[in-house]
């Protein structure tokens, strides 16, 4: 008699299983859109700064090739992301209709005007990092490597940054995105250097 007033609860084995099934894919549209927004930001103006800074050593000229950099990279990038998305956008509503699946799909659909947005406020936000960088250095070798310290630093965060909200490894995406800045400030200052010895300087 006393067994049958037991209270039974079930505890589903899953249960740790689901705090972990994040749909990562949702983030997918936005997140890439500023993770690639901010690592361009930074790594165009910086090489830009370097590029110039290869030949020329007047900070005024330095800081505005790279503002204007900035306003061209951030209209650049949301106009491309903004066609790109919205393409995709036209290709599932499209693929939709011959479905006949329109209703709750509908939430899920890419927002072009959002990647667009993020797109070009990524970018400059990661832009402005090396021209903060340049603006309050008066030598010039010492702000070509503040430039470089700093771009590093900000291609580190962002790359952490988007690996944890992509829930990919963060040391291996990191790593990845430092390199890969380097390489472009690296080529852009060896070639800049190359047509200015070259006689291509002004």
């Amino acid at each position: 008699m006393a067994a049958s007033n037991q209270l039974e609860i079930v505890v589903p084995n899953d249960l740790p299983k689901m705090e972990e099934a994040i749909d990562y894919s949702e983030r997918a549209q936005w997140l890439r859109a500023a993770v690639l927004g901010a690592n361009d930001g930074l790594i165009t103006i910086a090489s830009l700064i370097l590029g110039v800074g290869a030949l020329k050593h007047d900070a005024k000229a330095i800081i505005l090739t790279g503002f204007a950099g900035l306003f061209a990279g951030a209209c650049s990038m949301a106009i491309g992301e903004f066609v790109s998305v919205y393409t995709q956008l036209d290709v599932e509503k499209a693929q939709m209709k011959r479905e006949k699946g329109m209703g709750e799909e509908r939430e899920k659909l890419p927002n072009p005007w959002q990647a667009a947005a993020a797109s070009a406020l990524a970018f400059s936000l990661g832009g402005v990092v090396p021209l903060l960088a340049a603006a309050f250095i008066a030598d010039h070798k010492v702000r070509m490597g503040v430039v470089v310290a700093a771009t590093t630093l900000g291609l580190a965060g962002f790359g952490g940054v988007g690996a944890v909200l992509g829930g990919t490894k963060v040391v291996r995406s990191c790593v990845r995105v430092v390199v890969g800045g380097w390489m472009a400030m690296a080529i852009t200052f060896g070639l800049t250097k190359l047509l200015g010895s070259s006689g291509f300087g002004v």
